[in-house]
């Protein structure tokens, strides 16, 4: 008795009808968490925070050019010199001691404030000197740059620069960031993609061998030749095959996905989010005009800042170094400490000065040259922000299109679909009468596997390009719900300043 035949074309609605198996809920991750966790957890990121917090400190430092310098100098001497004087051949001894101390303060000017005061005590053997006195010497004196070096702009340059130089290091972090959650979530759908096509693939080997039993079910029953079972098998090896290399996909994906989060782990990871399928349309001028504020660009245009400002230093430091001195000072002197300090606080004996002096190399190229190579820098730079603008407005126009043509994909695969399916049931139908054969089926079968791949990929497709868009106009932080703590730089500055 021949066995019982079940209709090809019940078998085939039942596996259109059947959806995407999932994995086991502890491995489910969404597209949200996913950003997180590699933010969180990148390395390269992690590092690049180390740069703001440097120039933090570099801010700190050149800041000290203000903190008053306090110097203090003892010296104790003792010499024996020959005597000029006839009526006195003998040598004449001489012992010293010495106390100096000085406070100095750097202005905003330039200039340099300087408070100090000298004692002297000297006893000496000579004749017609007194044994032993006392000197002392409280003095103010100002030194004060008049051309090279005058102004807080050129006594605050570095403090400046650095300032500038944190602010594109967090353009720079920015930049980075922004890349991270656009790969983050290209490699996240990536994987969906990947799962969802070894679903389509597993469907294709379940048919297949749904084929082969009734291929063998209607060879036994003498309606169809026995060279139909080979053709049978044939298609459910071709489709094992290409099952174990999806399998292999999914899991190197996985894998992959699961470094870059930096997750524990081997099993595979299940993702729950589906890619958009909502259209974004934007006009183009707004778009770019957004793109010209992505974080590059703005780094750029910091270090052009920083060039600008280190050239005019390197133009004032052309400039003949003119620098007016003046000091004011009080004296006093006596064989006893006390009346020493006495003279010196009743202001017997005032002095003062006033003077210029002047310094210039003749020629003077080195300061030359050296301001004209960051006039060259800079005119280099602004050629470089408006090639990288240029780059970005056709970084824009690319994305926009592209996320135009992805769109539309997503409705010519999916007819193309409906196509496939439509035509695998009329070749399942002509199968069964006898006008197709199981070759003829397998074919059509594997056109419909095809088809839904196309499908799969044309969704994930038009994210990524929804994704490069936003890249592109640096708005993806934003969309996806990053923003950068601009205080963890200064945070890991005090962390390191704690530590000493």
């Amino acid at each position: 008795m021949p066995p019982q035949l079940v209709p090809l074309s019940a078998v085939l609605l039942l596996l259109l009808a059947a959806g995407p198996r999932l994995a086991a809920a502890s491995d489910s991750l969404s597209v949200k968490e996913a950003i997180r966790l590699a933010v969180e957890g990148n390395l390269d990121l992690k590092a690049e925070l180390y740069n703001p917090a440097q120039d933090e400190a570099d801010i700190h430092r050149y800041r000290a050019i203000y903190e008053p310098l306090f110097a203090a100098q003892t010296r104790l001497g003792d010499a024996d010199l020959p005597s000029y004087l006839t009526a006195y051949p003998a040598p004449v001894r001489t012992k010293s001691a010495q106390v100096n101390t000085s406070i100095s303060q750097l202005l905003a000017s330039g200039a340099t404030l300087s408070l100090g005061m000298n004692n002297l005590y000297q006893d000496t053997d000579a004749p017609l000197n007194p044994p032993d006195v006392w000197q002392s010497n409280l003095g103010l004196s100002l030194t004060q740059p008049l051309l090279k070096g005058f102004g807080r702009e050129n006594t605050e340059i570095m403090i400046n620069v650095a300032k500038l130089a944190k602010s594109a290091s967090l353009k720079r972090l920015t930049s980075r960031l922004l890349d991270t959650v656009a790969q983050t979530r290209r490699e996240y759908f990536t994987l969906y993609r990947l799962r969802e096509q070894r679903e389509v693939k597993k469907v294709s080997l379940e048919l297949a061998r749904k084929i082969l039993a009734e291929t063998k079910a209607r060879v036994a029953a003498g309606v169809l030749p026995a060279m139909e079972i080979l053709n049978a098998e044939y298609g459910v090896a071709a489709r094992e095959k290409e099952l174990l290399a999806a399998e292999q996909q999914v899991r190197d994906q996985s894998d992959h996905l699961r470094l870059l989060l930096q997750l524990d782990g081997t099993d595979e990871l299940v993702p729950t989010d589906t890619p958009r399928r909502d259209l974004v349309s934007e006009p183009p001028q707004e778009a770019i005009d957004r793109a010209m504020t992505r974080p590059d660009i703005l780094e750029r245009q910091q270090e052009l800042k920083i060039g600008k400002l280190q050239a005019k230093f390197l133009g004032n430091q052309t400039r003949p170094d003119l620098s007016l001195s003046a000091s004011n000072s009080l004296a006093g002197q006596h064989q006893r400490l006390t009346r020493d300090l006495e003279n010196l606080g009743g202001a017997n004996y005032p002095t003062w000065s006033v003077g210029l002096n002047l310094t210039y190399p003749l020629g003077n190229e080195a300061a030359e040259n050296a301001y004209r190579k960051g006039l060259l820098k800079n005119e280099q730079t602004a050629i470089q922000i408006k090639a990288l603008r240029q780059t970005a407005a056709n970084q824009v126009h690319n994305a926009l299109r592209a996320v135009d043509t992805e769109y539309k994909q997503i409705e010519v695969t999916k007819r193309g679909r409906a196509y496939a399916e439509s035509r695998l049931q009329a070749f399942i139908r002509k199968n069964e009468v006898g006008l197709a054969t199981t070759k003829d089926v397998l074919d059509v079968e594997n056109d419909l596997a095809a088809a839904k791949s196309a499908q799969i990929a044309a969704l994930t497709d038009y994210d990524n390009a929804v994704t490069t868009l936003w890249q592109a106009t640096g708005e993806l932080l934003d969309k996806a719900g990053i923003h950068l703590d601009r205080h963890q730089p200064d945070q890991l500055y005090q962390e390191t300043a704690s530590q000493k």
